[in-house]
């Protein structure tokens, strides 16, 4: 069954003719009345009968008609939704993003979002980039911001890359320790603290560079319990701004980069085409381009 001829024969019985129809479809009344042969044909049975005054629907054709009423209501509520969605009236897009960046560049766009587009929702999920990525893949995220210590992310035809910006990484040490510049070598018998896979990689990777392979001596990707270790002299680490943005222990100190980082959203091809995900890719890099420079430094 044609949905449309369906539609077509809800308009004949409204009109009250074929003739009428025609006129408020802007079709010819013989293009009305093949449509409704063929409906006809298709379920079998008649569905009108012609009187004196016009057309009558049949005992399937009032069955039918009510049918086509209930269509005709979910269309219009699906036109109405989607001109909210297209005119960011509403929305949702569902957020994953590591932590430095939930804690700094996130507020800041989904604040300004907020306040630009109330009616749209967006859900946060905290998670490393290996995960955030896997979300994304799953189709349990929309956007996933995520960063990398070397080329950008590579995820195949279907996901887009957009990078918003690069930071460098860090030396943190207790206050009172040295070196006084960053010369890895002079920490070759340091403990080290070290956070996800990513940045442990990067850590012992600069320090090779260096000349040394590291002690690690605690592991944890929460920047607030790395720098407490650091400041209670339990060892020494690499943090990226944005985590000494977040968060900024008195007792530690921090030495020039180390290294830098790049950060951007990964998200699937088209989905700049989704108003409200397009939204928050723009709040997002607005964010950062508000960002003071050197946050998280002083």
């Amino acid at each position: 069954m044609d949905p449309r001829r369906v539609l077509i024969f809800r308009d004949v019985v409204r009109a009250g003719s074929i003739s009428a129809a025609a006129r408020e479809l802007g079709w010819t009344q013989p293009a009305v009345s093949q449509h409704l042969r063929a409906l006809e044909r298709s379920v079998g049975c008649t569905l009108l009968v012609r009187t004196s005054s016009g057309v009558e629907p049949t005992e399937p054709g009032r069955v039918l008609l009510a049918r086509a009423d209930e269509v005709a209501a979910q269309l219009h509520m699906a036109t109405e939704e989607m001109a909210d969605l297209s005119t960011l009236r509403r929305g949702r897009v569902r957020l994953a993003a590591y932590p430095s960046a939930a804690a700094t560049l996130v507020p800041a766009a989904l604040a300004r979002l907020r306040h630009e587009h109330p009616a749209i929702d967006v859900e946060l999920t905290e998670a490393e980039p290996p995960q955030a990525r896997t979300l994304l893949a799953e189709g349990a995220a929309d956007v996933a911001l995520v960063f990398t210590y070397d080329d950008p992310p590579t995820e195949g035809s279907e996901v887009e890359w957009q990078l918003l910006g690069e930071e460098p990484v860090l030396l943190v040490l207790p206050s009172n320790q040295e070196p006084r510049d960053t010369d890895l070598r002079a920490l070759s018998d340091a403990d080290w603290i070290v956070g996800c896979e990513q940045c442990r990689a990067h850590a012992i990777s600069r320090c090779d560079a260096a000349g040394f392979t590291p002690r690690v001596r605690h592991v944890t990707d929460d920047y607030v319990v790395v720098q407490k270790l650091v400041a209670a002299g339990l060892g020494v680490t690499m943090l990226p701004r944005s985590a000494l943005e977040a968060y900024r222990h008195p007792d530690v100190r921090i030495l020039g980069d180390v290294g830098h980082r790049r950060y951007g959203a990964l998200h699937h091809r088209g989905a700049r085409s989704v108003p409200a995900t397009a939204a928050l890719l723009q709040e997002l890099a607005r964010a950062e381009s508000e960002r003071p420079a050197g946050a998280g430094l002083a």
